[in-house]
């Protein structure tokens, strides 16, 4: 199998990681096409003993750990100006997000990171004393499914965060978003009156900046590196670790979503 076979299924899920960890949609699709650059330049950088997906990420943090200086890949000429290497996120939360977002094992992260299963555990706990110290903000949610919304809702105060309320339709999450100004918006894709909570979070970005999570049973769908895109994505059937990650991640860039990273897209 050709290298760019055994990567292609898992490119969705290094965009998904590579935003998370630089709070950017453009920052983190830079780092992945840098990424298959280097992998066209030296396809015997892509290690075949290992799974393509872990391989996949393993690259990924090599070049990721070398923007730090100018590389060939020019990698610092392509970031958001408000994206600097110095801001690089740390290693505990890349240990984080490889295990509750990506959901790979503890063995995997540590051949990844370079890295003993023993410092993989330490980076971890480091991780889940950053999320403690995070900020307590409002937050909104955008869910049409009751039961998804009262577990979206226990997550989010067992982090130490308030609920401002919840909204079912576009026109309910663009009112209730406006007249309470949350601090964070979870945002489902397909709502109950069949209109897109893209659409709705476009709306919303007209009036005020808000960090935004989205929430899809299809990722891949919104992760093709073809257009504007959301930077953070859960997907559902999600865990409370996901939510917890994902959420800390937001709030720790205090990232704030633009018109340009919410596209009216449908079916996801």
């Amino acid at each position: 199998m050709s290298i760019s076979s055994a990567i292609a299924p898992h490119l969705p899920y290094l965009r998904r990681y590579a935003r998370a960890l630089t709070g950017n949609q453009a920052s983190g699709d830079a780092y992945v096409a840098a990424v298959l650059e280097a992998l066209i330049a030296d396809p015997a950088s892509f290690p075949a003993d290992t799974a393509p997906k872990t391989a996949l990420f393993q690259v990924f943090t090599k070049i990721w750990n070398s923007a730090g200086s100018r590389t060939e890949y020019s990698i610092a000429d392509r970031i958001v100006p408000d994206q600097k290497i110095d801001s690089i996120t740390p290693r505990p939360r890349q240990a984080f997000l490889l295990t509750a977002v990506e959901q790979f094992e503890p063995t995997d992260v540590a051949q990844i990171l370079d890295a003993t299963l023993e410092e993989v555990a330490e980076l971890s706990d480091k991780a889940a004393l950053e999320i403690a110290q995070q900020l307590a903000t409002e937050v909104m949610i955008i869910e049409d499914e009751p039961i998804i919304a009262m577990d979206l809702e226990s997550l989010v105060e067992d982090l130490g965060h308030s609920v401002t309320g919840t909204a079912r339709t576009h026109n309910e999450a663009v009112a209730l978003a406006v007249r309470t100004k949350p601090g964070l918006i979870l945002a489902d894709i397909q709502l109950a009156d069949g209109s897109s909570g893209l659409d709705a979070i476009n709306e919303i970005l007209g009036s005020f900046e808000v960090p935004v999570i989205f929430i899809t049973a299809y990722p891949e769908r919104l992760l093709t590196g073809e257009r504007p895109e959301p930077t953070f994505l859960i997907t559902k059937p999600f865990q409370p670790e996901t939510i917890r990650a994902v959420v800390s991640q937001a709030l720790f860039f205090g990232q704030k979503a633009t018109h340009a990273q919410a596209p009216s897209l449908t079916g996801a």
